[in-house]
C-alpha cells in the first residue's frame, strides 16, 4: 500500500476499461489522479468511485487530439495538485478493416487519437515533470505494436509507432538527465469495451458480429484465457512506482504468453 504516496497522475481514456482500472489502482496506492476522457460522465463516475473509497481524484473532459485542451488540462491539474509526476497515455481507439477498404478518414481518425494524442501527452507532461523533479511516462501500446495482424493494419501501425516513440522519449529524457522515465505497455487480449467499439470493416455482417474474445484467447493465448483490465493496471502501477526506477525505454508485455510462443494442446479425452 501507498507505493505512490506524494505522486500526481493523469490517466487519459480513463472512463472505462484499462484506463479506469489504472486510475483506480494508482489512487488506491496513494496517488492523486486526474481522470480524463472525452466521455466526461464516465470519467466523473470513475473519479467518484475513487473519492468514495477515500482516494483523491477529479474528472476532466478531454479530447487528446486538441492541443489547446491539453494546455488547459495541465493547468487545471497544476491548480488542483501543484505538479505532475505520472502520465498514463491510455486513450486510444481500434478500427477494423482491410487495407484496401479502410478509408483515409478512418486511418487519420485512428492516427490522430493513437499517435497525435500520445505525442501531445508527452509534449505537455515533460515540462511539468521537470518542474516536479522527475516522473514516469507510461504509453499504452499493444501486442499489435509488436507483430502484424490481418484486418488491424492501421491499429498495428499506430501501436508500433507508440512503442518506438516511447523509446525515443526515454533516450531524450535520459540525455537531459531530467529523471523522467518512459516505457510502453503491451496488453494482449483483455476484456474491455474496445472490442465492441471497433468499426471500419466494409462487410457490414462482419462489422456488426460480436467479437468472441474468449474463443480468441482459447486459440491464441498460451494461458488460454482472457486477461482483465486489472492485469494491465498492475503493470502500470509497477512502472509508476519507484520499484521500476532503473527501467526506461522498455516494453512491459502483459499478454498471457501470446508473443512468447505457441502451445499445441492435445484434444481432451472425454
Amino acid at each position: 500500500m501507498n507505493q505512490l504516496e506524494g505522486k500526481v497522475a493523469i490517466v487519459t481514456g480513463a472512463a472505462s476499461g484499462i484506463g479506469a482500472a489504472c486510475a483506480e489502482t494508482l489512487a488506491r496506492e496513494g496517488a492523486r489522479v486526474a481522470v480524463t476522457d472525452i466521455d466526461f460522465e464516465g470519467a466523473r463516475a470513475v473519479a467518484g468511485r475513487i473519492t468514495e473509497a477515500g482516494g483523491h481524484a477529479f474528472a476532466l473532459q478531454h479530447d487528446v487530439t486538441d492541443e489547446e485542451r491539453w494546455i488547459a488540462v495541465m493547468a487545471e491539474i497544476k491548480k488542483a495538485y501543484g505538479h505532475v509526476t505520472t502520465m498514463v497515455a491510455n486513450a486510444g481507439i481500434g478500427v477494423r478493416g482491410s487495407i484496401t477498404e479502410m478509408t483515409l478518414a478512418q486511418w487519420r481518425r485512428q492516427t490522430a487519437i493513437n499517435i497525435d494524442g500520445v505525442f501531445l501527452s508527452v509534449k505537455h507532461s515533460v515540462p511539468a515533470m521537470r518542474l516536479a523533479g522527475g516522473g514516469s511516462i507510461i504509453l499504452m501500446s499493444s501486442v499489435a505494436g509488436l507483430r502484424g495482424a490481418a484486418g488491424l493494419a492501421g491499429y498495428s501501425a499506430t501501436k508500433g509507432a507508440v512503442r518506438l516513440y516511447a523509446k525515443s522519449v526515454a533516450m531524450e529524457c535520459a540525455l537531459a538527465n531530467d529523471k523522467i522515465r518512459c516505457n510502453s505497455v503491451h496488453p494482449g487480449i483483455i476484456e474491455t469495451p474496445i472490442w465492441n467499439k471497433m468499426d471500419g470493416d466494409a462487410d457490414a455482417a462482419r462489422r456488426n458480429a460480436p467479437i468472441d474474445i474468449d474463443a480468441m484467447a482459447a486459440v491464441g493465448v498460451p494461458l488460454a484465457r482472457v486477461g482483465q483490465a486489472q492485469d494491465i493496471a498492475n503493470g502500470v502501477l509497477f512502472l509508476a512506482s519507484d520499484a521500476s526506477s532503473y527501467m526506461t525505454g522498455s516494453e512491459l508485455i502483459i499478454d498471457g504468453g501470446m508473443t512468447g510462443g505457441t502451445v499445441r494442446r492435445l484434444p481432451s479425452a472425454s
